[in-house]
């Protein structure tokens, strides 16, 4: 897709001031002195948050703690910090030029002394007869880049950019020393395109990474001074290349199956890499046309249940951190305007940017793309049918269902097919539990110990104790979208022990109570247990519970119990804070299991 335009536009000269234009360099005082009076103090707050924090160590031993203890903090906290500390110290020079540059050749210097770019958790480079992770508890000497490496060359060239005049003059042997690291452990790597996994050309099965580092890849060729034009069109090349890849491992219908937050890098990241293409060609490299791309654009308003919550099916937070201003952009270049008001009701703050990682070239976006001015759309009753995610989200008056088919071997999965949410004005009531924060089990052979990754904590039946199994065949079997609601059959996602011939739901919404209808016919009698994750501890009376705003009855036989499961993981705590409850109701051993569920509000 994006090769095929490059090639027809027979891209050979760049506009570079263009690129200058993205990212004002500090002595564009017209530039700087523009920005907000409201922006100027939300940037001092951020200068002033890490102006007397020291720029912490980066230990040997920390780094050895995802191998030793699993933890994946002990590296990336001080990693992290001292990333977010050098973009302030910039930002600091950047608006203020007379402050001292002291910070800025710390934050240089101590980066570049670092052994490897790479965090701990990424010391592999995952492609077939790659060896384990655990065989290098330290840094390995190969050149590989990761999605934070990447970032990392990106701040670099940045810092160097927008301080070039004063760092020449000032300290031009740390300018050096920059430019050298960059180029060693970037650039030149990059040269070996064949190499990293991401890249395409190995492994088929491409996620958020690509976009992720590609877009990070940009900025460095596009701004280091001692590329020549022709291999920043190489490079150019190149990423439309590993793009296509990555696009075309996304489904038709431009649906994240990591989930809404993850658009950020992955939709998101791709809206990075087009709008630093369109700006190095002087508008001859655009895409915004295609309608693909309009639809990975477009997913995180489908994706919105409103009041800052998205459906989070996956690794997916409830609340997740999406840039508006990127969505913003988005909008504006689709002319969509109800994704143009999206991003700006959740433009946040310029410290967003960087609270987790560090996106600096989003942080200065959002200060030279102020928030627009626009009409606020009339709001209407969502209705969204992803048919390749197989995903639904539905709004009828009080009450919006998100309900899903997919498979137990999508990106970042959880063992959920079948799985749903229920929210009542905009807020949750059964729910997906979400993430947690990563450790070494997250992405390893162990990743279904963890409870909020397995199908026995989601909106799913457990057939005896067998629960979903993982794996991409482990899927739906059949799924129809419906005018209120979706039809489902999911029996293949559940191993050979469940004996399951048979588990259909079919979901019903009305614009006050949401039908169930489940049939499940086995091979052999087990006895049948429905779990529901709720947001409010409920209250259990024959046949029916209350919880929240809603009353969920099933047949009377039926037993139901409830398990308080209290949130003590940071990340899931800031979405669900205090409790989550797990409700069972089960169902004796028999060979058929027809039950109707209805939740109705309260």
């Amino acid at each position: 897709m994006l090769s095929e335009v490059f090639l027809k536009r027979s891209i050979r000269r760049l506009s570079l001031k263009q690129s200058e234009n993205l990212y004002p360099p500090a002595e564009n005082r017209t530039a700087w002195e523009s920005i907000s009076d409201a922006d100027k103090q939300q940037l001092n707050a951020l200068i002033a948050q890490y102006a007397y924090l020291p720029y912490p160590m980066r230990k040997a031993t920390d780094f050895m703690a995802f191998t030793r203890s699993g933890s994946r903090q002990a590296d990336e906290a001080p990693y992290f910090l001292r990333r977010r500390k050098l973009c302030a110290a910039v930002l600091n020079c950047c608006l203020h030029p007379d402050a001292p540059l002291d910070d800025v050749i710390d934050g240089v210097w101590c980066i570049c002394e670092e052994s490897t770019w790479v965090i701990s958790a990424h010391n592999i480079n995952p492609i077939p007869g790659a060896p384990a992770a655990w065989s290098y508890p330290l840094p390995r000497q190969d050149g590989y880049i990761d999605l934070f490496s990447a970032q990392t060359g990106m701040i670099l060239t940045l810092t160097s950019h927008l301080l070039k005049k004063r760092l020449s003059a000032e300290v031009p042997q740390l300018l050096g020393k920059l430019y050298s690291s960059v180029y060693d452990r970037i650039l030149l790597p990059m040269s070996r395109e064949n190499d990293f996994w991401w890249t395409g050309t190995v492994r088929k099965d491409l996620n958020n990474w690509t976009p992720w580092i590609v877009s990070n890849l940009l900025v460095c060729f596009c701004l280091f001074p001692f590329i020549g034009l022709e291999q920043r069109v190489q490079f150019l090349s190149s990423a439309c290349r590993m793009l296509d890849r990555w696009l075309r491992c996304v489904p038709a219908d431009g649906g994240c199956d990591e989930g809404a937050g993850y658009w950020n890098m992955a939709g998101g990241a791709l809206l990075d890499c087009l709008e630093i293409m369109e700006a190095v060609t002087g508008g001859r490299l655009t895409f915004w046309k295609e309608e693909k791309i309009i639809n990975i654009l477009s997913f995180p308003l489908k994706a919105e249940i409103g009041n800052g919550w998205f459906m989070n099916f996956a690794d997916c937070d409830a609340r997740p951190f999406i840039s508006g201003e990127r969505l913003q952009l988005a909008g504006e270049k689709l002319n969509e305007q109800a994704l143009t008001a999206l991003g700006l009701r959740t433009r946040g703050t310029l410290a967003d940017q960087v609270n987790d990682t560090p996106h600096f070239t989003r942080l200065l976006r959002m200060l030279f793309h102020p928030a627009a001015q626009t009409e606020t759309p009339p709001e209407r009753e969502k209705d969204v049918w992803l048919p390749n995610l197989q995903v639904r989200l539905l709004q009828r008056g009080r009450m919006t269902l998100c309900c899903k088919g997919g498979n137990n071997g999508e990106n970042h999965n959880h063992n959920d097919v079948g799985s749903f949410m229920l929210y009542v004005n905009g807020e949750p009531e059964i729910v997906d539990a979400g993430n947690m924060v990563y450790t070494a089990k997250t992405f390893s052979s162990e990743r279904y110990t963890l409870w909020h990754t397995r199908s026995a904590y989601h909106n799913v039946p457990m057939i005896g104790d067998a629960e979903q199994r993982a794996g991409g065949q482990y899927k739906c079997g059949y799924i129809r979208s419906l005018p209120e609601g979706m039809r489902v059959g999911f029996a293949k996602a559940y191993g050979p022990e469940a004996d399951a011939k048979q588990v259909s739901r079919e979901y019903s919404l009305s614009e006050n109570e949401l039908f169930i209808f489940e049939n499940i016919v086995l091979l052999k009698p087990h006895p049948v247990t429905r779990v529901f994750m709720l947001r409010h501890e409920p209250r259990l009376q024959p046949g029916a519970v209350t919880a929240g705003s809603i009353r969920l009855t099933f047949p009377p036989e039926m037993t139901a119990k409830a398990e308080e499961i209290p949130i003590d993981d940071p990340r899931m705590a800031r979405n669900f804070p205090g409790s989550l409850w797990r409700l069972t109701v089960s169902a004796p051993e028999a060979l058929k299991h027809s039950a109707l569920f209805t939740a109705e509000t309260i």
